[in-house]
C-alpha cells in the first residue's frame, strides 16, 4: 500500500500502481468524468498513469491551467494523425499547448498549405476524436526511438532525440499515430468535442533564421461547443480592439522596414501618449522619493559580464560593437540595472542616506527573433520605467511593500481592477540557470512572500520563473474582455550588489552590502500601451488621451473663431486640435469617431454669434450648446478622478 495526500491534508491509502483517475473515481464518478491529468509530486502526469510510492496527488480539470494544458497538447496529437492522414510523407516538428490552444508545425515539402484546406484538416480531427482514442506512454531507448524515425524519415525528431538522454524518453500512441512527446495526455481523445483551426503562419525550425522555415497551424479546441462559440465571438472582439489595428487608424504609432524590424517609431499622438503616462509616473515617484538618473545606450562588454547579463542574454543582445581600440568591445545595453549599480558606487553612502532609489525610463535592446516579433508586445527596442532601490536589509520589507503600493495605485487610475500577483520562484530542480547563494535566494524569496501576505494580495508561486539574479512579484492582469497579461514587476536581488561589489558604511562603522530592488510598474512602455490601447479598446481615459478635444468649425469662415475656442482650451490644460479640412461636417465627426477623440466640438455661425459651441462626445452621445466656461469646467470635472489620485 502507498499513502496519497490530497491538497486537503487528507491521506488515501491505496494499492502501488493505482492512478489518479483509480483515485478520483473513488471520490466521485462526476470527478473522474472531468478529470484531464494529476500534478503527481508537483509534476503533471497522465491521469491513467500508475503511482507507485507515497504521493502528493492534485486532480486537474478543465477548470484549471494544467487540464487545458493537456488537452490542448492531446489536440496537438489528434492533429498530426490528422494531416499524416490527409498529406502522406508529412514531417513533423513540435506540437506544444500554448496559452489559447496549441499548433504543429509541419514540413509539407515543396506542398503550399492554404487557408482553404484548413476545414479539411478540423473534419479529420473531428472524425479521429470521436473514436475516443486512449493516449498510451511508452518508455523506449534512444536507440529504439532513433531506428523508429530513421525508418519514418523525419529529420526533425531526430534533430530532437539528439539532445534527450537515453532512459527518459517516451513515446506516445493514440489510434495509427506515434509521436516522441513527454507528455501529459487526456485519458481518451473523446473529451475533444469543438475544434477550430484559426490561421497558418510560417515558423524556422527551432526559432533559427537560418534554418527551414515551417509551416505552423495554429489550433483551440474545447469540451464542449458553445464554449468555442464563445472563444469564437472574443476572437473577433479581440481583432477589434487589436493595439496594431488601432494604433494605425488613431496615428499612434508606425514601424519602417528601413529604420529596422521592431524598432517602433512613436508618432506625434502617440509620444503624447507616452509622455502623459511618463509625466503621471514621475510625479509619483518624486512624491515617493525617487531621484531621476539618466545612463547611455551602450556599456562596455565588461560591465555585462560582471553583471551576468552577458552569459543570460548575449545570444539575445544585438552583435557587439567593435571599437578601433583592440579588443575592447561595447553592446547595446539589455538591462539599465548594471548602469545604476555604477552609478551607485559612484558615491560612498552611510546607513543614513539609505535607502537611495535612482529612476530612469531606460531604453534597452535586445535581439529577438524576427518570427516572434508582434507589435508592440514584442519589439526589439523598448523603454522600461525601471528603478533600482538600495536599501539596508531591514529596510527591505518596508520598501517592498511601498514598491506594491506605487503599483496598486498605477493600476487604479488606469482601470485594471482584475489582477492577481504571481510570486516568481527559482526551479528548485534546476539551480543552473541562477547565479547567488541559496542563502541569498532564501532571504530575498521570505521577503517577497511576507511583503505580498501583508498586502493581502491574491497570489499564485510560480516556480522556475524567477530572473537569473532574483525572485519576483509580477502581477498578472485581466483586461476588458478577459485575458491576461504580465504588467509590473517587482524583484528582490542579493547578488548584483555581491557583484559589483556595492558598500554602505553601517552605525557600527563597518562596511555592508545593500540589498536591491527592481521595480518597473509599467514594465515596458511599449507593452503596456500595447495592452491599454486593448484594454479600453483605444478608448483612453479623458486625462491620458492625445487628443481630448477636437474642434471642427462647418466652413472656412468660422476657422478664427474655432482657434479663438481652441487657446481658451489649452489656456486650461486640453489638449486637441482644430479639423480645417474642406470636408462635410458629418465625414469629419466620423473621423473623429474613428480617432476615438472623446469630445468633438462643432462650431459655426450661431456658435460664433452667441459665443457658444456645440458638443458632442465620442460614442454619439449630444451634449448640446454650451458656454466655453461651461465646457471647459466640463472636462475639467472628469479629468478630475486622476487628481485625486495624483494628490
Amino acid at each position: 500500500m502507498i499513502n496519497i495526500t490530497l491538497p486537503d491534508g487528507s491521506i488515501k491509502q491505496v494499492e502501488i500502481g493505482t492512478s489518479a483517475m483509480d483515485i478520483a473515481m473513488g471520490i466521485s464518478e462526476g470527478l473522474a468524468r472531468n478529470v484531464l491529468s494529476a500534478s503527481v509530486n508537483g509534476e503533471v502526469w497522465d491521469a491513467n498513469r500508475s503511482i507507485t510510492s507515497d504521493s502528493t496527488l492534485t486532480l486537474h480539470t478543465w477548470n484549471d491551467k494544467e487540464g487545458k494544458m493537456s488537452f490542448w497538447h492531446s489536440s496537438a496529437h489528434i492533429m498530426a494523425e490528422a494531416l499524416e492522414s490527409l498529406y502522406p510523407g508529412v514531417k513533423l516538428g513540435i506540437g506544444p499547448a500554448i496559452d489559447n490552444g496549441f499548433y504543429y508545425d509541419i514540413d509539407l515539402g515543396d506542398r503550399v498549405l492554404s487557408s482553404d484546406e484548413l476545414p479539411k484538416i478540423e473534419k479529420k480531427m473531428k472524425e479521429l476524436a470521436s473514436q475516443k482514442m486512449s493516449f498510451e506512454r511508452k518508455d523506449i531507448s534512444k536507440k529504439e526511438a532513433i531506428t523508429y524515425f530513421t525508418e519514418k524519415g523525419d529529420e526533425y525528431k531526430l534533430e530532437l532525440l539528439e539532445g534527450l538522454e537515453d532512459g527518459k524518453i517516451t513515446f506516445y500512441t493514440q489510434g495509427n499515430f506515434t509521436d516522441l512527446c513527454r507528455g501529459p495526455h487526456i485519458p481518451s481523445s473523446g473529451k475533444i468535442k469543438a475544434i477550430k483551426l484559426l490561421n497558418i503562419a510560417g515558423a524556422y525550425w527551432r526559432g533559427d533564421e537560418s534554418r527551414k522555415q515551417l509551416t505552423r497551424i495554429y489550433g483551440v479546441s474545447f469540451p464542449k461547443q458553445k464554449e468555442l462559440t464563445a472563444h469564437l465571438e472574443l476572437l473577433e472582439e479581440a481583432k477589434k480592439r487589436d493595439h496594431r489595428k488601432l494604433g494605425k487608424e488613431m496615428e499612434l504609432f508606425t514601424f519602417s522596414q528601413k529604420v529596422g524590424q521592431g524598432l517602433p517609431l512613436w508618432l506625434p499622438k502617440g509620444a503624447q501618449l507616452r509622455e502623459k503616462l511618463e509625466n503621471f509616473l514621475k510625479k509619483a515617484q518624486i512624491q515617493a522619493g525617487y531621484l531621476p538618473v539618466v545612463t547611455p545606450h551602450i556599456g562596455n562588454k565588461d560591465l555585462y559580464v560582471c553583471s551576468g547579463h552577458y552569459d543570460k542574454y548575449g545570444e539575445d543582445s544585438f552583435q557587439p560593437i567593435k571599437t578601433p581600440n583592440e579588443g575592447e568591445e561595447f553592446f547595446l545595453k539589455p538591462m539599465n540595472c548594471p548602469h545604476h549599480c555604477e552609478i551607485y558606487k559612484a558615491k560612498q553612502y552611510s546607513y543614513r542616506d539609505l535607502p537611495v532609489r535612482f529612476a530612469e525610463f531606460g531604453t534597452v535592446y535586445r535581439y529577438e527573433q524576427s518570427g516572434e516579433l508582434h507589435g508592440l508586445t514584442r519589439v526589439r527596442s523598448f523603454t522600461q520605467d525601471d528603478a533600482h532601490l538600495f536599501v539596508r536589509p531591514d529596510q527591505l520589507e518596508q520598501e517592498f511593500i511601498n514598491v506594491i503600493d506605487l503599483v496598486l495605485y498605477i493600476f487604479n487610475a488606469l482601470g485594471f481592477e482584475d489582477f492577481k500577483a504571481q510570486i516568481s520562484l527559482r526551479d528548485p530542480e534546476n539551480k543552473t540557470k541562477y547565479i547567488g547563494s541559496d542563502e541569498n535566494w532564501g532571504k530575498a524569496e521570505a521577503a517577497i512572500i511576507k511583503a505580498a501576505s501583508e498586502k493581502g494580495l491574491n497570489t499564485v508561486v510560480e516556480y522556475g520563473e524567477a530572473a537569473f539574479y532574483g525572485p519576483k512579484l509580477d502581477f498578472m492582469v485581466k483586461d476588458a474582455i478577459g485575458r491576461e497579461w504580465q504588467l509590473g514587476t517587482i524583484q528582490v536581488d542579493y547578488n548584483l550588489p555581491e557583484r559589483f561589489e556595492l558598500e554602505y558604511t553601517g552605525a557600527d562603522n563597518q562596511k555592508h552590502r545593500p540589498v536591491m530592488i527592481h521595480r518597473a510598474p509599467f514594465g515596458s512602455m511599449e507593452r503596456f500601451v500595447s495592452v491599454l490601447i486593448e484594454h479600453c479598446g483605444g478608448n483612453f481615459p479623458l486625462w491620458l488621451a492625445p487628443e481630448q478635444v477636437v474642434i471642427l468649425p462647418i466652413s472656412e469662415k468660422y476657422h478664427e473663431y474655432a482657434n479663438k475656442v481652441m487657446q481658451l482650451l489649452k489656456n486650461s490644460d486640453i489638449c486637441g486640435r482644430i479639423d480645417q479640412r474642406s470636408e462635410k461636417t458629418g465625414r469629419k465627426i466620423r473621423d473623429a469617431e474613428v480617432s476615438k477623440t472623446p469630445y468633438m466640438i462643432i462650431v459655426g455661425d450661431k456658435e460664433e454669434k452667441e459665443e457658444t459651441v456645440s458638443v458632442r462626445k465620442h460614442g454619439g452621445d449630444d451634449l448640446g450648446s454650451m458656454k466655453i466656461d461651461t465646457l471647459i469646467d466640463h472636462i475639467n470635472k472628469e479629468i478630475e478622478e486622476i487628481t485625486k489620485f495624483n494628490n
